[in-house]
């Protein structure tokens, strides 16, 4: 059995004959249930399967027609590929006609025809006016060009050639296509003795197989798939475009119902808040306003929320605008999912659109930098690749790791790796850090702008210090540790500047001149700290010894420290270059012979006292040359 990955929905008012129609065409009865047999009306989606005269098959779907039971219709229509709009001749075009018109038309249904039912039970003057009621009634959408066929499904008027019509079309239509990552809305949920769970379902996007691990959310539950069927027949593979039944292990069907989602785990999540476009129903009585309680209608799901309208004060019928969804029950959606949005109260069909973004925050109204963004969003919309761009330039940590965009553009780590190495090419995205993490080229111009203008500007308010201590820079320019420390790398690799040990950063070609006080200060503070060898005067000593103020006093050492003439081994000690050598010389000498540090030697050796030795041997093992081990210290290793 070859499937054909597209799915054929029926639309149209209730008793206009879509359930006949779909049981001549494939000769079931799609009214499942004894209450429909009884009523003569379909309450729930009712599902078939037509072979094709090439021997493929492809799924039917037959949506209820009753005003009642729209949000029912709704679910069934997020699957359809193609859709047959039924209208009886008798009756012409009705008010749920009009209104699964529309809501094909907001879920982006492109594909279809027209067929004009119970042509045999009215005059041939009564199927003339209702054929030019319905071509009245489809100028302006996706139907406006299609083939209205005449048909009698009891008495077989006109079947032949919508069959023809209906086969010509679905060859003619794009399969959906197996890639990415496994999704299925699920439409039914029930048990069977001896399997277990069994979820059904039409999956939206990608594939899963016997013997997989799927997540069904919102309950997180987790279980493998033990068995596949495909249009009643063993499958096993599920794949987009199938009408499928999914027998799971280890999940409680009580506590799955239509509108969760099966789904590869780890790439969904329940959401509380989306971000969209919208489109307000043409010919609404009233206006979309701010704050208004709808429900969303998304695959199969049907949540309570509000609206937020985030560029207008109100829409009328026609016409767009941006908003957020805030709902009172999660939705499991992704960008990219068409929606209908309908009133809370009184229940009436107001819109629909498409889902821009997961929301992390609240969006606030009329901020440009949240339209620009809902606006890049929408753009990359049915391209991996552009979703991925566009992820990684509205990053809100600036820059993300694998995990976070296979998850963010819903897509395996072959093909997001596969994307990146295209964009790396075209220099759009960078790889920075130890860790691999993904910036976009934009996000990393603004961040190494913001580097050089911290490191500009304190330059300037430190006109003699050749070094920046990295801690000062991270204070300066507001960035997290590890995102400062990749962008000095790409700076340094770059040639604009150099990092040195200790958490000195220097700007290539950094010069500094000095005046003639500040030179008089350094050569007197450098000449005291040399004579002082391994005792000498501290930082407060040096202050009224020299007569030089605090804040000059300061300067002046940074200065030296800088350019490598004095080492800062701790509080308000200071040793010049050459004695900081020979401590740290007679420091690995000592513990080379004796496998560890002892202390009474080397103080001897220095000719030094505790009050200068102890802030000594803290700044050594501060620096790695020594290390902490019990009681002793020894060399670090490495």
């Amino acid at each position: 059995m070859e499937i054909q990955p597209i799915v054929i929905g029926t639309a149209g008012h209730i008793d206009h004959g879509k359930s006949t129609l779909v049981q001549a065409l494939t000769g079931t009865d799609p009214d499942r249930w004894a209450e429909e047999k009884e009523r003569g009306m379909t309450i729930d989606l009712g599902f078939a399967r037509m072979e094709l005269p090439d021997g493929r098959i492809v799924g039917l779907v037959d949506v209820p027609g009753h005003e009642r039971f729209v949000r029912n219709m709704v679910a069934g229509a997020s699957g359809i590929d193609l859709v047959i709009l039924v209208v009886a001749a008798d009756d012409g075009v009705m008010p749920q006609t009009r209104e699964h018109l529309a809501i094909m038309d907001l879920l982006g249904v492109q594909r279809g025809f027209v067929a004009l039912t119970k042509v045999d039970v009215v005059d041939p003057e009564l199927v003339d006016l209702a054929e030019e009621d319905v071509r009245e009634s489809v100028v302006g959408t996706f139907l406006e060009d299609a083939p209205i066929l005449r048909v009698a499904a009891v008495d077989g008027t006109g079947m032949d050639a919508l069959k023809e019509t209906l086969v010509q079309m679905a060859s003619e239509t794009e399969p959906r296509p197996a890639e990415g990552v496994f999704r299925m809305p699920v439409q039914r949920v029930f048990s069977v003795r001896g399997f277990g769970t069994v979820l059904t379902g039409i999956p939206i996007s990608g594939s899963v197989s016997v013997g997989e691990t799927v997540e069904v959310l919102p309950s997180g539950q987790k279980g493998k798939v033990r068995g596949i069927q495909a249009y009643h027949e063993k499958a096993s593979e599920a794949r987009a475009g199938h009408s499928t039944a999914l027998n799971l292990a280890d999940v409680d069907h009580h506590l799955v119902g239509r509108g969760d989602v099966v789904a590869a785990p780890g790439f969904f999540q329940s959401l509380k808040m989306v971000g969209a476009r919208v489109r307000a129903l043409k010919g609404l009585d009233f206006p979309l306003t701010n704050r208004m309680q709808v429900r969303v209608h998304t695959g199969t799901a049907d949540a309570l929320g509000e609206v937020v309208l985030l560029d207008s004060e109100q829409l009328e019928g026609g016409q767009e605008g941006l908003v957020q969804f805030r709902m009172a029950e999660p939705l499991v959606c992704a960008p990219g999912d068409r929606f209908v949005m309908r009133l809370a109260s009184p229940v009436m069909t107001l819109g629909g659109g498409v889902i821009l973004e997961e929301s992390r925050y609240r969006l606030k109204r009329f901020k440009t930098f949240v339209l620009d963004e809902l606006e890049r969003q929408a753009g990359s919309l049915g391209s991996a690749r552009a979703r991925l761009e566009s992820e990684l330039a509205r990053a809100p940590e600036r820059w993300m790791d694998l995990k976070e965009l296979t998850v963010a553009v819903k897509a395996s780590r072959a093909d997001v790796t596969a994307l990146l190495a295209e964009l790396t090419a075209e220099d759009l995205v960078f790889s920075l850090g130890p860790a691999g993490r993904w910036m976009h080229a934009q996000t990393l111009d603004l961040c190494l702008a913001q580097v050089g203008d911290a490191m500009t500007s304190w330059f300037a308010e430190n006109p003699e210090r050749r070094k920046m201590d990295v801690r000062d820079l991270r204070s300066a320019c507001g960035l997290e540790t590890g995102l400062l420390s990749a962008l000095l790398k790409t700076l340094e690799e770059r040639g604009e500047l150099s990092c040195e040990t200790g958490g000195m950063v220097v700007p290539k070609g950094r010069e500094v001149e000095l005046d003639e006080a500040t030179r008089a200060a350094r050569e007197k503070v450098l000449a005291t700290l040399i004579q002082g060898q391994l005792q000498p005067p501290d930082r407060d000593a040096l202050e009224g010894q020299l007569g030089l103020g605090s804040k000059d006093l300061q300067r002046v050492l940074d200065l030296l420290v800088d350019e490598g003439e004095i080492h800062h081994v701790g509080g308000g000690l200071f040793l010049a270059s050459e004695p900081y050598g020979r401590v740290r010389e007679a420091i690995v000498d000592n513990c080379q012979r004796n496998g560890q540090l002892a202390i009474p030697e080397l103080r001897d050796r220095l000719g030094t006292t505790r009050k200068f030795l102890i802030p000594l041997l803290e700044h050594f093992d501060t620096v790695g040359v020594t290390a902490r081990r019990g009681g002793t210290r020894v060399l670090r290793q490495g």
